[in-house]
């Protein structure tokens, strides 16, 4: 798992990587802190590209994220991503490792 902070960053990710995750955290939120525990879990257990943002150090990147794909920002929030495009997305107590496995094992 790897951390992200600007959009520069994140739009190279997307050209290196056919299929990734991104979970947007929040340092502040004991439901994020949640979230984020099974992300790191889903990560650990599975091949393939994993990254997160923590919403209070890289708000510029959450906002483009939600505005160049259109998807509201809720945190914690994860997107998974395929050819460029977020086909899935989940948030607060949706974030488990078995959602994450789930959809992730479809594309």
């Amino acid at each position: 798992m790897q951390k992200v902070n600007t959009t520069e960053e994140f739009t190279a990710l997307l050209s290196e990587h056919s299929k990734l995750f991104l979970l947007k955290n929040s340092t502040t939120c004991p439901v994020s802190h949640e979230g984020y525990k099974e992300f790191s879990k889903f990560a650990e257990e599975t091949d393939g590209a994993f990254f997160y943002l923590n919403v209070q150090e890289a708000r510029p990147l959450s906002n483009d994220i939600a505005d160049r794909f259109e998807v509201k920002h809720e945190s914690p929030q994860a997107l998974l991503f395929s050819e460029g495009k977020v086909v899935w997305n989940a948030s607060h107590w949706n974030v488990t490792a078995a959602a994450l496995k789930a959809e992730w094992d479809k594309i």
